[in-house]
Protein backbone atom coordinates (compact mmCIF):
# COMPACT_ATOMS: atom_id res chain seq x y z
CA UNK A 1 0.00 0.00 0.00
CA UNK A 2 1.39 3.17 -1.24
CA UNK A 3 -0.39 6.67 0.46
CA UNK A 4 0.38 10.46 -0.29
CA UNK A 5 -0.73 12.86 1.45
CA UNK A 6 -1.36 16.97 1.33
CA UNK A 7 -2.99 19.84 2.64
CA UNK A 8 -4.63 23.20 1.02
CA UNK A 9 -5.19 26.41 2.18
CA UNK A 10 -6.17 29.50 1.43
CA UNK A 11 -2.51 31.30 2.34
CA UNK A 12 -0.46 28.31 0.72
CA UNK A 13 -2.04 26.42 -1.55
CA UNK A 14 -1.50 22.60 -2.09
CA UNK A 15 1.43 21.74 0.72
CA UNK A 16 2.89 17.79 0.72
CA UNK A 17 2.52 16.50 3.90
CA UNK A 18 3.45 12.75 2.79
CA UNK A 19 6.12 13.18 0.01
CA UNK A 20 4.77 9.76 -2.13
CA UNK A 21 3.98 11.27 -5.55
CA UNK A 22 0.90 8.60 -6.84
CA UNK A 23 -0.85 10.10 -9.21
CA UNK A 24 -2.23 8.04 -11.91
CA UNK A 25 -1.72 5.06 -9.96
CA UNK A 26 -3.74 6.07 -6.92
CA UNK A 27 -7.17 3.73 -7.10
CA UNK A 28 -8.92 6.07 -3.79
CA UNK A 29 -8.32 9.81 -2.79
CA UNK A 30 -10.15 10.51 0.58
CA UNK A 31 -11.07 14.41 1.04
CA UNK A 32 -11.72 16.04 3.97
CA UNK A 33 -12.68 19.87 4.57
CA UNK A 34 -14.63 22.91 5.15
CA UNK A 35 -18.21 22.81 3.64
CA UNK A 36 -17.27 26.64 1.75
CA UNK A 37 -13.81 24.87 0.56
CA UNK A 38 -15.50 21.97 -0.73
CA UNK A 39 -17.74 24.48 -2.55
CA UNK A 40 -14.91 25.75 -4.83
CA UNK A 41 -15.16 23.20 -7.63
CA UNK A 42 -11.90 24.08 -9.14
CA UNK A 43 -10.32 22.23 -6.22
CA UNK A 44 -12.34 19.17 -7.09
CA UNK A 45 -11.86 19.65 -10.79
CA UNK A 46 -7.57 20.19 -9.73
CA UNK A 47 -7.71 16.56 -7.50
CA UNK A 48 -9.94 15.25 -10.31
CA UNK A 49 -6.84 16.08 -13.15
CA UNK A 50 -3.99 14.94 -10.52
CA UNK A 51 -5.41 11.23 -9.69
CA UNK A 52 -6.84 10.45 -13.12
CA UNK A 53 -7.61 6.85 -12.12
CA UNK A 54 -8.96 7.13 -8.49
CA UNK A 55 -11.84 6.94 -6.80
CA UNK A 56 -12.85 10.00 -4.96
CA UNK A 57 -14.61 9.77 -1.19
CA UNK A 58 -14.78 12.78 0.94
CA UNK A 59 -17.40 15.05 2.97
CA UNK A 60 -17.43 18.23 4.84
CA UNK A 61 -16.59 18.47 8.34
CA UNK A 62 -16.07 20.55 11.85
CA UNK A 63 -12.18 20.39 11.48
CA UNK A 64 -9.99 18.11 9.74
CA UNK A 65 -7.27 15.89 10.82
CA UNK A 66 -3.60 15.17 9.06
CA UNK A 67 -0.88 13.61 10.91
CA UNK A 68 -1.05 14.86 14.08
CA UNK A 69 -2.62 18.24 13.19
CA UNK A 70 -6.04 19.76 13.49
CA UNK A 71 -7.19 22.81 11.57
CA UNK A 72 -10.17 24.66 10.15
CA UNK A 73 -10.87 25.83 6.43
CA UNK A 74 -8.48 23.77 5.44
CA UNK A 75 -8.45 20.76 2.27
CA UNK A 76 -6.66 17.27 3.53
CA UNK A 77 -6.49 14.56 0.37
CA UNK A 78 -4.90 11.65 0.92
CA UNK A 79 -3.98 9.47 -2.28
CA UNK A 80 -3.76 5.20 -1.75
CA UNK A 81 -2.34 2.84 -3.80
CA UNK A 82 -3.63 -0.38 -2.90
CA UNK A 83 -1.29 -3.67 -4.23
CA UNK A 84 -4.04 -6.61 -3.22
CA UNK A 85 -6.99 -5.09 -2.76
CA UNK A 86 -10.05 -3.76 -4.71
CA UNK A 87 -12.46 -0.91 -5.02
CA UNK A 88 -16.96 -0.49 -5.20
CA UNK A 89 -18.48 2.79 -4.17
CA UNK A 90 -21.94 3.75 -4.39
CA UNK A 91 -23.97 6.97 -3.16
CA UNK A 92 -28.09 7.60 -2.56
CA UNK A 93 -29.09 11.42 -1.93
CA UNK A 94 -32.00 11.29 0.53
CA UNK A 95 -34.99 14.23 1.50
CA UNK A 96 -36.35 12.84 4.29
CA UNK A 97 -34.82 11.37 7.76
CA UNK A 98 -37.23 9.09 7.94
CA UNK A 99 -35.89 7.14 4.45
CA UNK A 100 -32.13 6.60 6.62
CA UNK A 101 -33.11 2.64 6.96
CA UNK A 102 -34.07 2.23 3.46
CA UNK A 103 -31.09 4.34 2.45
CA UNK A 104 -28.58 2.01 3.95
CA UNK A 105 -30.27 -0.90 2.74
CA UNK A 106 -29.81 0.24 -0.50
CA UNK A 107 -26.11 1.17 -0.13
CA UNK A 108 -25.40 -2.24 1.15
CA UNK A 109 -27.57 -4.08 -1.78
CA UNK A 110 -25.19 -2.51 -4.20
CA UNK A 111 -22.00 -4.92 -3.09
CA UNK A 112 -21.24 -7.84 -4.40
CA UNK A 113 -21.08 -9.58 -0.87
CA UNK A 114 -18.26 -12.35 -2.64
CA UNK A 115 -14.79 -11.19 -1.14
CA UNK A 116 -16.10 -7.97 0.40
CA UNK A 117 -14.25 -7.06 3.62
CA UNK A 118 -15.18 -3.62 4.87
CA UNK A 119 -17.80 -0.37 4.40
CA UNK A 120 -16.57 3.13 4.58
CA UNK A 121 -19.51 4.90 4.79
CA UNK A 122 -19.64 8.86 4.64
CA UNK A 123 -23.04 10.53 5.44
CA UNK A 124 -25.24 13.80 5.56
CA UNK A 125 -25.03 14.89 9.26
CA UNK A 126 -28.14 16.87 9.35
CA UNK A 127 -31.03 14.82 7.50
CA UNK A 128 -29.93 11.52 9.09
CA UNK A 129 -30.72 8.96 11.46
CA UNK A 130 -27.37 7.50 11.94
CA UNK A 131 -28.96 4.18 14.21
CA UNK A 132 -31.23 3.76 11.30
CA UNK A 133 -28.60 3.89 8.49
CA UNK A 134 -26.46 1.51 9.93
CA UNK A 135 -29.67 -0.80 10.49
CA UNK A 136 -30.26 -0.89 7.02
CA UNK A 137 -26.40 -1.34 6.24
CA UNK A 138 -25.95 -3.62 8.53
CA UNK A 139 -28.90 -6.02 7.62
CA UNK A 140 -27.82 -6.38 4.37
CA UNK A 141 -24.47 -7.48 5.06
CA UNK A 142 -23.00 -10.68 5.68
CA UNK A 143 -21.75 -10.80 9.42
CA UNK A 144 -17.92 -10.95 8.63
CA UNK A 145 -18.03 -7.19 6.55
CA UNK A 146 -17.25 -4.75 8.97
CA UNK A 147 -18.67 -1.34 8.88
CA UNK A 148 -17.07 2.03 10.02
CA UNK A 149 -17.63 5.59 8.77
CA UNK A 150 -19.24 9.16 10.25
CA UNK A 151 -21.27 11.89 9.64
CA UNK A 152 -20.40 15.07 7.77
CA UNK A 153 -20.02 18.35 9.59
CA UNK A 154 -20.24 22.22 9.13
CA UNK A 155 -18.25 23.44 12.00
CA UNK A 156 -20.45 24.93 14.37
CA UNK A 157 -23.07 26.25 11.82
CA UNK A 158 -25.35 23.16 11.32
CA UNK A 159 -26.86 24.42 8.13
CA UNK A 160 -25.54 22.30 5.36
CA UNK A 161 -23.23 19.19 5.28
CA UNK A 162 -21.92 17.59 1.91
CA UNK A 163 -20.67 13.98 1.01
CA UNK A 164 -19.43 12.93 -2.16
CA UNK A 165 -18.46 9.73 -4.58
CA UNK A 166 -16.58 10.70 -7.52
CA UNK A 167 -18.75 13.64 -8.62
CA UNK A 168 -19.43 16.96 -6.88
CA UNK A 169 -19.96 17.26 -3.21
CA UNK A 170 -23.51 17.52 -2.13
CA UNK A 171 -26.20 17.89 0.59
CA UNK A 172 -28.35 15.03 1.64
CA UNK A 173 -26.06 12.18 0.32
CA UNK A 174 -24.85 8.88 1.85
CA UNK A 175 -21.76 7.63 0.11
CA UNK A 176 -19.89 3.93 0.75
CA UNK A 177 -17.09 2.36 0.06
CA UNK A 178 -16.56 -1.88 0.27
CA UNK A 179 -13.55 -2.71 0.38
CA UNK A 180 -12.42 -6.28 -1.11
CA UNK A 181 -9.63 -8.50 -0.66
CA UNK A 182 -8.06 -11.33 1.44
CA UNK A 183 -5.16 -9.79 2.00
CA UNK A 184 -6.43 -6.31 3.73
CA UNK A 185 -6.43 -6.32 7.11
CA UNK A 186 -9.10 -3.67 8.74
CA UNK A 187 -8.73 -2.58 12.72
CA UNK A 188 -11.09 -0.52 14.27
CA UNK A 189 -12.23 0.60 17.93
CA UNK A 190 -14.03 3.60 19.55
CA UNK A 191 -14.42 4.96 22.87
CA UNK A 192 -15.64 8.44 25.01
CA UNK A 193 -14.39 9.43 27.76
CA UNK A 194 -17.61 11.57 29.51
CA UNK A 195 -18.55 11.65 32.66
CA UNK A 196 -22.52 11.59 34.18
CA UNK A 197 -24.10 14.07 36.35
CA UNK A 198 -27.67 14.74 37.65
CA UNK A 199 -30.67 12.04 37.70
CA UNK A 200 -31.15 9.23 35.20
CA UNK A 201 -34.50 9.95 33.74
CA UNK A 202 -36.79 8.14 32.06
CA UNK A 203 -37.23 8.42 28.39
CA UNK A 204 -41.58 8.84 28.24
CA UNK A 205 -42.26 10.15 24.79
CA UNK A 206 -39.88 9.93 21.78
CA UNK A 207 -40.05 8.97 18.02
CA UNK A 208 -37.01 7.57 16.62
CA UNK A 209 -34.37 10.26 16.95
CA UNK A 210 -36.20 12.67 17.98
CA UNK A 211 -37.07 13.74 21.87
CA UNK A 212 -39.91 14.89 23.37
CA UNK A 213 -40.37 14.05 27.14
CA UNK A 214 -38.49 12.86 29.88
CA UNK A 215 -39.85 12.00 33.08
CA UNK A 216 -43.41 13.10 31.64
CA UNK A 217 -41.61 16.88 30.98
CA UNK A 218 -41.00 18.98 28.25
CA UNK A 219 -37.49 16.74 27.82
CA UNK A 220 -36.12 20.68 25.92
CA UNK A 221 -37.37 22.88 29.15
CA UNK A 222 -34.98 20.49 31.31
CA UNK A 223 -32.18 20.33 28.86
CA UNK A 224 -32.03 23.82 28.92
CA UNK A 225 -32.74 24.28 32.81
CA UNK A 226 -29.50 21.57 33.43
CA UNK A 227 -27.43 24.05 30.17
CA UNK A 228 -28.24 27.55 32.03
CA UNK A 229 -26.42 30.03 30.33
CA UNK A 230 -25.19 27.80 27.38
CA UNK A 231 -29.12 27.08 26.41
CA UNK A 232 -29.15 30.58 24.51
CA UNK A 233 -26.57 28.61 22.08
CA UNK A 234 -28.33 25.44 21.02
CA UNK A 235 -28.19 23.29 19.34
CA UNK A 236 -24.14 23.82 19.33
CA UNK A 237 -24.14 24.32 22.82
CA UNK A 238 -25.34 20.58 23.13
CA UNK A 239 -22.02 19.27 22.21
CA UNK A 240 -20.66 20.09 25.32
CA UNK A 241 -23.63 18.23 27.57
CA UNK A 242 -24.54 14.96 25.55
CA UNK A 243 -26.80 12.45 27.01
CA UNK A 244 -25.52 8.88 27.63
CA UNK A 245 -28.15 6.03 26.86
CA UNK A 246 -28.99 3.02 29.03
CA UNK A 247 -31.47 0.25 28.28
CA UNK A 248 -34.08 -1.19 30.44
CA UNK A 249 -32.20 -4.11 30.42
CA UNK A 250 -29.57 -2.49 32.33
CA UNK A 251 -27.20 -2.23 29.86
CA UNK A 252 -24.35 0.52 28.77
CA UNK A 253 -25.81 2.09 26.04
CA UNK A 254 -24.59 4.88 23.53
CA UNK A 255 -24.14 8.50 23.94
CA UNK A 256 -26.10 10.75 22.16
CA UNK A 257 -25.97 14.62 20.76
CA UNK A 258 -28.17 17.42 19.31
CA UNK A 259 -28.66 18.12 15.66
CA UNK A 260 -31.70 20.29 16.34
CA UNK A 261 -33.81 21.83 18.27
CA UNK A 262 -37.54 22.78 17.71
CA UNK A 263 -39.26 25.44 20.03
CA UNK A 264 -42.79 24.91 19.07
CA UNK A 265 -42.74 21.17 19.96
CA UNK A 266 -40.43 21.56 22.23
CA UNK A 267 -38.51 18.59 20.64
CA UNK A 268 -35.08 17.80 20.17
CA UNK A 269 -33.71 15.88 17.50
CA UNK A 270 -30.30 13.88 17.42
CA UNK A 271 -27.70 12.29 15.73
CA UNK A 272 -29.29 8.86 15.88
CA UNK A 273 -32.27 6.82 18.05
CA UNK A 274 -33.80 7.84 21.66
CA UNK A 275 -36.13 4.72 22.28
CA UNK A 276 -38.77 5.51 24.64
CA UNK A 277 -38.14 2.91 27.87
CA UNK A 278 -34.73 3.70 27.68
CA UNK A 279 -32.81 5.74 30.43
CA UNK A 280 -31.04 8.97 29.58
CA UNK A 281 -28.59 10.72 31.95
CA UNK A 282 -26.82 14.18 31.18
CA UNK A 283 -23.25 13.67 30.64
CA UNK A 284 -19.90 16.55 31.23
CA UNK A 285 -16.60 16.77 29.41
CA UNK A 286 -13.81 15.62 31.51
CA UNK A 287 -10.06 16.60 30.05
CA UNK A 288 -8.01 13.45 30.65
CA UNK A 289 -10.58 10.70 29.70
CA UNK A 290 -11.18 11.99 26.58
CA UNK A 291 -7.73 12.04 25.62
CA UNK A 292 -7.68 8.93 27.35
CA UNK A 293 -10.59 7.21 25.49
CA UNK A 294 -8.57 8.31 22.30
CA UNK A 295 -5.74 6.66 23.42
CA UNK A 296 -8.21 3.15 24.45
CA UNK A 297 -9.91 3.73 21.17
CA UNK A 298 -6.41 3.47 19.57
CA UNK A 299 -5.35 0.38 21.42
CA UNK A 300 -8.60 -1.36 21.00
CA UNK A 301 -7.71 -0.76 17.06
CA UNK A 302 -4.67 -2.62 17.43
CA UNK A 303 -6.43 -5.67 19.06
CA UNK A 304 -8.37 -5.75 15.98
CA UNK A 305 -6.06 -5.64 13.72
CA UNK A 306 -3.92 -8.40 14.88
CA UNK A 307 -0.03 -8.23 14.60
CA UNK A 308 0.10 -6.13 11.28
CA UNK A 309 1.37 -2.43 11.32
CA UNK A 310 -1.30 -0.34 9.93
CA UNK A 311 -0.44 1.83 6.60
CA UNK A 312 -3.03 3.82 7.16
CA UNK A 313 -5.42 4.94 9.69
CA UNK A 314 -8.88 7.24 9.44
CA UNK A 315 -9.75 9.56 12.41
CA UNK A 316 -13.39 10.36 12.65
CA UNK A 317 -14.01 12.68 16.32
CA UNK A 318 -17.00 14.30 17.83
CA UNK A 319 -17.15 17.95 17.06
CA UNK A 320 -18.00 18.55 20.80
CA UNK A 321 -15.03 16.67 21.94
CA UNK A 322 -12.98 19.54 19.58
CA UNK A 323 -15.33 22.11 21.28
CA UNK A 324 -14.20 21.25 24.97
CA UNK A 325 -10.55 20.57 24.29
CA UNK A 326 -9.65 23.59 22.10
CA UNK A 327 -6.06 24.33 22.27
CA UNK A 328 -5.45 20.73 23.60
CA UNK A 329 -7.36 19.09 20.65
CA UNK A 330 -4.06 18.07 19.46
CA UNK A 331 -3.35 15.99 21.96
CA UNK A 332 -5.79 13.63 21.27
CA UNK A 333 -4.64 12.82 18.11
CA UNK A 334 -0.93 12.85 19.53
CA UNK A 335 -2.42 10.08 21.69
CA UNK A 336 -3.71 7.49 18.90
CA UNK A 337 -0.60 8.36 17.38
CA UNK A 338 1.64 7.19 20.38
CA UNK A 339 0.03 3.72 19.92
CA UNK A 340 -0.36 3.62 16.60
CA UNK A 341 3.43 4.49 15.58
CA UNK A 342 5.05 6.89 13.96
CA UNK A 343 5.00 4.82 10.18
CA UNK A 344 0.91 5.08 10.19
CA UNK A 345 -0.38 7.71 8.06
CA UNK A 346 -3.04 9.72 9.83
CA UNK A 347 -5.68 11.32 8.04
CA UNK A 348 -9.84 12.12 9.41
CA UNK A 349 -12.12 14.63 10.42
CA UNK A 350 -14.57 16.33 13.27
CA UNK A 351 -17.97 14.42 12.48
CA UNK A 352 -21.44 14.86 13.80
CA UNK A 353 -21.91 11.01 14.40
CA UNK A 354 -19.02 8.11 14.66
CA UNK A 355 -20.06 5.03 13.08
CA UNK A 356 -18.10 1.62 14.41
CA UNK A 357 -18.58 -0.93 17.22
CA UNK A 358 -17.45 -0.35 19.86
CA UNK A 359 -14.71 -3.20 19.60
CA UNK A 360 -14.08 -6.43 18.09
CA UNK A 361 -17.14 -8.73 18.27
CA UNK A 362 -19.46 -5.62 19.23
CA UNK A 363 -22.17 -4.78 16.71
CA UNK A 364 -22.06 -1.72 14.57
CA UNK A 365 -23.59 1.34 16.04
CA UNK A 366 -23.58 5.13 15.47
CA UNK A 367 -21.84 7.02 18.63
CA UNK A 368 -21.15 10.79 19.52
CA UNK A 369 -18.49 12.14 21.26
CA UNK A 370 -16.18 9.30 20.66
CA UNK A 371 -12.94 8.91 19.13
CA UNK A 372 -13.54 6.25 16.33
CA UNK A 373 -10.59 4.64 14.41
CA UNK A 374 -10.25 2.92 11.49
CA UNK A 375 -6.54 1.23 10.37
CA UNK A 376 -5.78 -0.80 6.98
CA UNK A 377 -2.84 -2.60 6.16
CA UNK A 378 -2.13 -5.43 3.41
CA UNK A 379 -0.37 -8.41 3.91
Amino acid sequence: MKIEQKKWTEAKGWVVEYPEALGASAQLVLVFGARAILGEQNLVAQIKTTYPNAHILGCSTAGEICGTQVSDHTLVLTAVSFEHTWLKGTQVEMQRMEDSFQAGKCLAQSFDPEGLVHVLVLSDGLVVNGSDLVRGLTSQLPDRVTVTGGLAGDGTQFQETLVFWDGVPKKNTIAALGLYGSRLRIGYGSLGGWDPFGPERLITRSRGNILYELDGRSALELYKKYLGEHASGLPATGLLFPLSLRGEAGETGVVRTILSVNEQEQSMTFAGDVPEGAYARMMKANFGRLIDGAVGAAQTTCEASGSHSPALAILISCVGRKLVLKQRIEEEVEGVRDVLGEHTILSGFYSYGEISPFMPGAKCELHNQTMTITTFAEV
